[in-house]
């Protein structure tokens, strides 16, 4: 049994759902204090942002750009193989890395600056 599991079988949804946010925040915490990390965004299931560490323009930008470009990722990886999934996506550029981890509910999209680590 997961460690999840007790709150799903919750009779109170409101404390599960408590529980869920405070976890969901302390990992959002987490992922902050990692070296290079420039921006946090978390995306609903109707492609809307709901949390964010960055301005609203550019949560806006990174949440509809993201949501398309891991759905067309989900779409191609389905076409080559019907049972399989998109876990993970991760792009490069020379200014950013932006990892996306899409899941059925939420997309969490973290920007970092893969250069981070050499400027120290």
């Amino acid at each position: 049994s997961s460690g999840l599991s007790w709150r799903r079988k919750s009779s109170c949804p409101s404390t599960a759902l408590a529980a869920d946010m405070s976890e969901v925040e302390e990992t959002l915490n987490r992922i902050k204090t990692h070296k290079g990390v420039a921006g946090i965004v978390i995306v609903n299931s109707e492609n809307q942002p709901i949390r964010s560490t960055l301005d609203s323009r550019q949560t806006q930008l990174f949440a509809t750009l993201i949501s398309q470009l891991t759905a067309k990722a989900r779409s191609v990886v389905r076409d080559l193989d019907p049972i399989n999934d998109l876990d993970f996506l991760r792009i490069r550029s020379k200014k950013h890395e932006i990892m996306v981890a899409p899941d059925r509910d939420y997309i969490l999209i973290v920007i970092q600056d893969p250069n981070a680590d050499q400027s120290a």
